[in-house]
């Protein structure tokens, strides 16, 4: 499976840098990894000196679902990982999730369980956001409970149900995934396997 990571991105350049390097520590490797610089005016644009090997594209500030929109339309792969630019990814995240979908093949996205991290200290996760698998339509329509950090998704789902809302200033990932959720099943790697830093 050829992976492309997409991380949107506005002014966290030093976030942006750890966020990169769990990429880059993978055990299983992405092919391709496009960072969309929403805007910035810290050191953002610098990031190309520190990893040469990345797809750098600059957009005017409009927002995070044109920022991964962007980053769907230059995609090269046929798989797609997001990862916010203030996260981490495990270092067998991107393994995990391969092993799933090459044993079930019908499903099209997967998602993981997560780490919560507030000021240095690990946050307890409430038991409301216990991750479930396959048909969670009704489960995930009280509040978005599917990170997109953690999302592994087959780009021709895009075709099927569309892409991020731009016009929505919050929600838009709860959007998608209901809009998707509404067709198709998506399947739980039920390992944390990524880390969310909140602040």
């Amino acid at each position: 499976m050829n992976i492309t990571v997409i991380i949107p991105t506005y002014n966290r350049y030093e976030f942006l840098k750890q966020a990169l390097r769990s990429v880059l520590s993978q055990s299983y490797k992405a092919k391709e990894i496009i960072v969309i610089d929403d805007g910035s005016y810290d050191n953002t644009s610098q990031i190309t000196q520190d990893f040469p090997n990345i797809k750098y594209i600059y957009q005017d500030n409009s927002g995070v679902s044109s920022a991964r929109n962007l980053g769907i339309s230059n995609a090269s792969c046929e798989w797609i990982a997001f990862l916010d630019s203030d996260d981490e990814w495990l270092e067998t995240k991107l393994e995990e999730q391969v092993a799933f979908h090459k044993q079930e093949s019908d499903v099209l996205m997967s998602y993981t369980d997560e780490i919560w991290i507030r000021e240095g200290q690990s946050v307890k996760i409430p038991k409301k956001f216990k991750k479930q698998g396959l048909d969670i339509f009704r489960e995930n329509l009280l509040f978005c409970n599917i990170a997109p950090s953690s999302v592994l998704i087959q780009r021709s789902l895009f075709e099927s149900v569309g892409i991020f809302d731009e016009t929505l200033e919050v929600c838009e990932d709860y959007d998608l995934w209901l809009r998707i959720l509404m067709k198709h099943k998506i399947g739980l790697v039920a390992k944390k396997l990524i880390t969310k830093y909140a602040g």
